[in-house]
């Protein structure tokens, strides 16, 4: 063999084994991209779930919240409406008591409840205090009256109570005060006047 062909022969040989070494680095550096994309695809994946998984649990976390909110403002506007119609319904009430403090019934309830509140008290001299119409209504002859029957001294206040109705009655000294105008009974009554009508508006369970 000429000394030509032999470095053709080492030569061929040399790229021979470069070019298989190339192509198994090639191959090599192919598969570990494969691999490293295989992996990041992956690493994306889970990424991409567990922020899924996150954006789902508050989602939730909203919507619970949105929901316990609603919740509470049907609440409110419901207890809001409750209270209006009652309110309604008392002021409906307080107005036809306006009207019947302006009937003859009228001054025929109201000496009944001079006469009732002064028993209650049970004193031998009595201030009343009523509104300013039933001031200038009542006669003394009246007091004088209720005075006799009641074994008592009923004095009429110069200072005119400020209510629709009825009236206030008091010791001399001050000590004991019996409040029964008709606006001091319609409030006490106003509870009891709130269940009823939520009762009626609402049922049972209001």
């Amino acid at each position: 063999m000429e000394v030509k062909d032999g470095l053709l022969a080492i030569a061929s040989e040399v790229l021979g084994d470069v070019q298989k070494e190339a192509e198994a680095l090639i191959l090599a550096a192919g598969e570990e991209a494969k691999n490293a994309l295989r992996k990041a695809k992956e690493q994306a994946d889970q990424n991409y779930q567990s922020t899924l998984d996150k954006a789902k649990v508050k989602a939730e976390a909203e919507k619970r919240k949105i929901a316990s909110l609603t919740e509470v403002e049907i609440r409110n506007r419901l207890l809001q409406t409750k209270e209006d119609l009652v309110n309604a319904a008392f002021e409906k009430a307080l107005g036809k008591l306006r009207d019947f403090v302006e009937t003859e019934k009228y001054h025929d309830y109201l000496l009944k409840t001079i006469e009732e509140t002064a028993k209650r008290i049970g004193s031998k001299k009595l201030i009343l205090y009523v509104n300013s119409k039933d001031t200038a209504w009542l006669s003394q002859e009246n007091l004088n009256r209720l005075s006799r029957k009641l074994s008592l001294e009923l004095v009429l206040s110069d200072q005119a109570e400020d209510c629709v109705g009825g009236c206030k009655i008091q010791t001399a000294d001050g000590k004991v005060i019996y409040d029964s105008t008709i606006d001091s009974r319609l409030q006490e009554l106003k509870p009891i006047l709130r269940t009823e009508v939520a009762k009626a508006l609402f049922g049972k369970e209001a």
